[in-house]
This record gives C-alpha cells, structure tokens and sequence, in this order.
C-alpha cells in the first residue's frame, strides 16, 4: 500500500500530556499542555509551547517560572478539565480538586497528585507564531515516593502516565525493551550466577 502526501501539519504523535502549574500559591493556575520535552541534559532544560492568548501565557511570562506536573489514567479528567476550561472563569484547583503543594524552588504551586513535578525557571521565550516557547532550566523536581524503588530508582510505569496522540488520551502499552535492548549480549548461566 502506498503512502499518502498530506500538506505540513502537527502530525508528531503520541506525545506527553502535562499539567503546567503557575502564579503564586494565593492565585495560581493549571494549563494543560501536550507540546513539551526535553531540550537538553547539562545543564538540564525543557520547554512548553503556549499560545499568546491563553491565560496562563502571561502569568509565565511575567514570573518566569513554572511546574510540569507529570499526569497519570487517575488524573486524566482533571488534565483534560484544565485544557477546555479558562482560568479567567474557574479556579481549577478548587474545581478539580487538584491540592496546591509549595515548591521548593519556585514560588508557583506544583500539584501533589502528580507522580513527578518538575520546577522549572524560563531562559528565553521563542516567538514563532502561533505558540510561543518557554525555554526553561529545570531547578528540580519532586517525586512522588510511593513510586520509589528500594535502590532510589522511580518506577513511572507504576504511575499509570498518560500520553496525548491527535486529540485522544491513551495509558501507555506493555513494556517492549529497554534502551540498548537490542545489541544486549544475552546472559549465559554463569554469569547469572556469578551476578547473584
């Protein structure tokens, strides 16, 4: 079967679905954002792309800051509530019943139901047109310890994260690998028990 041609659009998909906290811990505001990663390692740096009119665009702009707030299948309907609902008429804290938590870097609050949040400080702001990106250094993030492995590693698959892909919401699939899964040398038996 052939491939068909389709003009340029938004086509990379699945991609994370995130609630972006910002403001203050008095006034305070969650966006629902699926344009955002990972810019860089070292020094460790991410972005959100937001649209010049949406009501959090300024909030961030004025105090430079912000929080990723990882979601997950539980906070599904609070992530897509916060992306169709304005914080020019709702406080969607109180509506979602999301509780504000105090970060420990920003002033902004993150969300103590996300299994990760991530306090993030903006750099630079790129205009490109319909969306504007934050470029933001990540000052640190708070994780959920319930999700926490005895050897200090976090377990995300526990969480339940979710993910956005053309305008549906889907839970992540069953593991298939891990990275460098493919050229792993199998091990044989003694070192199994050599490794024991």
């Amino acid at each position: 079967m052939a491939k068909q041609i389709w003009k340029p659009g938004t086509i990379l998909y699945p991609v994370p679905v995130v609630m972006v906290s910002c403001g203050s811990m008095e006034k305070s505001n969650i966006i629902t954002i699926a344009w955002t990663g990972t810019i860089n390692s070292d020094p460790a740096m991410t972005y959100i792309s937001v649209r010049p009119e949406r009501y959090s665009y300024n909030i961030i702009k004025e105090s430079g800051e912000f929080a990723i707030n990882i979601t997950t299948e539980e906070l599904a309907r609070a992530t897509d509530w916060c992306g169709v609902r304005s914080g020019r008429d709702y406080d969607k804290f109180k509506e979602t019943g999301l509780t504000k938590e105090k970060a420990q870097y920003i002033s902004c609050p993150i969300i103590k139901e996300s299994p990760i949040s991530i306090e993030c400080r903006v750099v630079e702001i790129k205009e490109l047109g319909s969306h504007h990106i934050f470029m933001a250094e990540i000052l640190g993030a708070d994780a959920d310890e319930k999700y926490m492995k005895e050897n200090g590693k976090f377990e995300f698959e526990k969480s339940r994260p979710i993910c956005y892909s053309h305008g549906e919401y889907f839970g992540l699939g069953k593991k298939l690998g891990k990275f460098g899964y493919s050229v792993e040398k199998k091990k044989t038996k003694a070192r199994r028990k050599k490794n024991k």
